[in-house]
């Protein structure tokens, strides 16, 4: 799987917009309609492209609210993370879950409406979790930076 300077200039551009066409991709990056076209082809094939998506905004969604909670499991095996890992799969709530190092098991974050929508989510189905043992919880003030882009 080799990625020459024309298909990170492909992927720059998709990244920015999944909208382009490929014809506006070969004429930004001077090459012809053919080979843009064989190159996104083999991008996606080889799963370098995994998907396209439309990113929204979650304040105008009224998801006003950011958690990133710190999640220590009872126990750390193999089955007791599986378990959790599947009960996270089924809370849409949860928009990234991350298995980490350190001093707890894993990194959460979570988009919610408000406060009383988080209290909710904590105590109804969080905590209520068999593997999880402990939950530190932090509150985004106010988002700095948030992308999707790679840097290629």
């Amino acid at each position: 799987m080799t990625i020459d300077e024309t298909d990170k200039k492909i992927l720059r551009l998709l990244q920015e917009d999944a909208h382009l066409t490929l014809k506006d991709i070969s004429n930004q990056i001077n090459l012809s309609l053919t080979p843009v076209h064989d190159r996104v082809k083999r991008l996606e094939k080889e799963g370098i492209i995994e998907k396209y998506v439309s990113i929204l905004n979650k304040k105008k969604l009224g998801k006003n609210l950011t958690v990133y909670c710190q999640v220590t499991l009872v126990k750390q095996t193999f089955d007791i993370s599986e378990g959790f890992n599947q009960s996270i799969l089924n809370l849409p709530e949860v928009v990234e879950c991350n298995f980490v190092s350190g001093s707890f098991d894993y990194m959460l974050k979570i988009v919610l409406p408000d406060m009383e929508s988080y209290h909710h989510f904590h105590q109804k189905k969080l905590s209520i979790l068999s593997e999880v043992s402990l939950i530190n919880s932090f509150f985004v003030i106010s988002e700095v930076k948030s992308t999707t882009v790679l840097a290629i």
